[in-house]
């Protein structure tokens, strides 16, 4: 049994509209390809340009004459150039080379907005005409003179007083259709409150249309005849593990467009793609890369994950494993199974917690374990981004705007490594705008920059960082304490969630960024002193094995020096680790490295450090050559 044709829901407009409209303004996906619903002009299923659709849609309807208007070349008429020759006779213009020239704008009498108003205004047959490119007649609605709001009122007036025509399927009306990108291409006053005005919306296919591309005969086309007549036998007998294989497919191409579709289509048979790899060219041609290093991560090396990240990150259990979870999702193709859209991203991260208690250095840490290399960590400091314009330095420029040619610092980052970590640190520092565009990215994992190029996000972790909970501001607006050391982690982790979501939802008043995050928000405790003296000794074991491997000097700690040090340096534990950091460098490297520079000493020595004397100013060391005088 032959399927039923599946109208889009534009086309079902345009059916509505167009007897009762003389002025439709088409918007969106117009310059994609589509899929002709109904026997007619051209074969029902056949994949054709916006222009071929609407020339059959409205010959099929019994309209006379189809003319098509672009400034570049003037009208024509593409599919039946007699349609054209009726239409000089009637609109009282020449034809040359196969077109009629005529400018947008001018005082001629020939100028296009003339023409059709004559041809809308005429009663010998039923016209429509389309203009396409319309988005691109003016600068933009701000910059437009005189002579541009002459043509688009002459346009208007021309819609007003559209008459009707009778033909052999009964009255049909004069249409001018016109082709945007935008609506906001338009002068608001062309189209807002216009009685005699109809947008309609042509948006990407859906997920029944794509699913349609992969039924009966139009499977087979994404297949070479080898590759289908070897593959098949296998699947006619599992149609379960076929229909899983299209299921994901439909999921992987959410907002591409048919012409996208039909691209990758001819992709895979090129490439002799079997079907149990139809997925693959999903990524292909999205990225450029035939392996995905996503389904090339060792199951064994994520075992040892929680390990290898104590050896960098100490006394964070709890973020850890919360963190491994999402990567495991990830890899086990969990991620987002609960949702309609497999293209969001792998995975999306909201670190909390107190300063300097290891969220950038978890996120590094990630990167390396999942794509091996920490530079795969792409970081952003969103106090960077507090103007307003600030998502044109994401995103990029739109077209006229300086910076256009540049593109966005986050979209240009993707695009060259799709397969990474973004860490965006102190997100509650970002413009508003910003957070509006990342709605997007979390809801569909993809982004249009200002040059027009989509960018995907699905192969991404998204990390954001935030000291939101810490601080809070009391009756009086002043800034006090939240969570302290001295709470158990449990009351600090409720205390900074309950915060951040008094801030979105109260502050921000925007509740549908929380709901995006989710239950991932993963609140990182205090550096407390079991950690620290855990951080204090990575870090000297860093230092010693680096000097005896790039300068050959080999240093021993004597158990009383050390012991005053680690007194010293987690003393005061309210900068978390970083702040242990500063005080190595300000008790340890500084003063060891006067003493090696006072002593002469570059390469190439045994060196015991008997003391650390911290209390005087600057810090100093004593120490001693292995068997020699300090």
């Amino acid at each position: 049994m032959k399927a039923a044709p599946l109208i889009p829901k534009w086309h079902k407009e345009l059916e509505l509209f167009s007897g009762i409209k003389p002025l439709l303004i088409m918007e969106g996906n117009v310059s994609d390809q589509y899929r002709y619903p109904v026997d007619g002009t051209i074969g029902q299923n056949e994949i054709v340009p916006l222009s071929a659709y609407l020339y059959s849609y409205f010959k099929d309807n019994g309209y006379d004459q189809v003319i098509f208007y672009s400034n570049l070349v003037g009208f024509v008429s593409p599919y039946d150039p007699s349609m054209l020759e009726r239409f000089a006779a009637l609109t009282e213009t020449e034809i040359k080379q196969g077109a009629i020239p005529s400018e947008f704008k001018g005082n001629d009498a020939n100028t296009a907005p003339n023409v059709i108003r004559r041809a809308l205004g005429q009663q010998m047959a039923a016209t429509v005409t389309v203009l396409e490119m319309a988005s691109r007649y003016i600068t933009t609605p701000e910059r437009m003179d005189q002579q541009d709001v002459n043509s688009f009122n002459i346009l208007l007036q021309s819609a007003l007083s559209a008459t009707t025509v009778r033909t052999v399927q009964g009255k049909k009306q004069n249409l001018l259709i016109v082709l945007v990108n935008k609506l906001n291409d338009l002068p608001t006053w062309f189209y807002l409150h216009n009685p005699v005005c109809k947008s309609i919306t042509l948006e990407a296919p859906d997920r029944e249309e794509r699913k349609r591309i992969l039924t009966g005969d139009s499977f087979a086309t994404f297949f070479s005849g080898t590759a289908y007549r070897r593959d098949m036998p296998f699947y006619e007998e599992h149609p379960d593990e076929l229909e899983r294989i299209k299921e994901k497919f439909v999921g992987l191409t959410e907002g591409m467009t048919f012409t996208e579709l039909d691209e990758m289509r001819k992709l895979c048979k090129s490439e002799e793609t079997p079907i149990r790899d139809l997925c693959k060219i999903v990524d292909l041609y999205k990225y450029g890369v035939k392996e995905n290093p996503w389904s090339t991560l060792s199951l064994s090396s994520l075992k040892t994950a929680k390990q290898d990240f104590e050896k960098r990150i100490k006394g964070q259990d709890t973020a850890l494993e919360r963190t491994l979870d999402v990567v495991k999702r990830a890899v086990t193709g969990m991620n987002g199974i609960n949702s309609s859209n497999t293209g969001k991203p792998k995975g999306v991260l909201f670190y909390a917690g107190p300063t300097g208690t290891g969220k950038t250095e978890t996120a590094k840490a990630l990167a390396e374990k999942l794509f091996g290399d920490e530079s795969t960590c792409i970081r952003f400091d969103m106090s960077e981004f507090g103007q307003s314009h600030s998502d044109q330095k994401l995103m990029g420029a739109p077209p006229g705007y300086v910076g256009y040619e540049a593109g966005g610092q986050l979209t240009n980052a993707v695009k060259k490594n799709p397969f990474c970590i973004l860490l965006f640190d102190e997100i509650e520092k970002a413009h508003t705008n910003i957070l509006d565009k990342f709605l997007q990215i979390l809801e569909d994992g993809r982004m249009t920059d200002g040059q027009g190029n989509t960018v995907y996000f699905s192969e991404c972790i998204i990390i954001f960082t935030s000291n939101l909970g810490i601080y809070v501001k009391d009756a009086f607006g002043n800034r006090e304490a939240n969570v302290t050391m001295d709470m158990p982690y449990k009351e600090v982790q409720d205390r900074v969630r309950s915060a951040i979501e008094d801030y979105f939802k109260l502050e921000l008043g925007r509740p549908e960024i929380l709901n995006r995050i989710g239950e991932n928000i993963v609140v990182f405790d205090y550096i407390r002193p079991e950690a620290a003296k855990l951080i204090l000794k990575s870090q000297v074991n860093k230092i010693i094995a680096r000097m005896a491997e790039q300068k050959n000097i080999r240093i021993r700690i004597e158990d009383h020096a050390y012991a005053g040090l680690e007194e010293a340096a987690t003393f005061d534990l309210s900068n978390g680790g970083r702040g242990i950091g500063n005080q190595v460098e300000s008790l340890m490297i500084n003063p060891l490295s006067r003493w090696l520079f006072d002593h002469e000493i570059i390469e190439d020595a045994d060196l015991v450090i008997e003391t650390f004397e911290t209390a005087s100013n600057p810090p100093a060391i004593r120490c001693r050559l292995e068997g020699g005088e300090a």
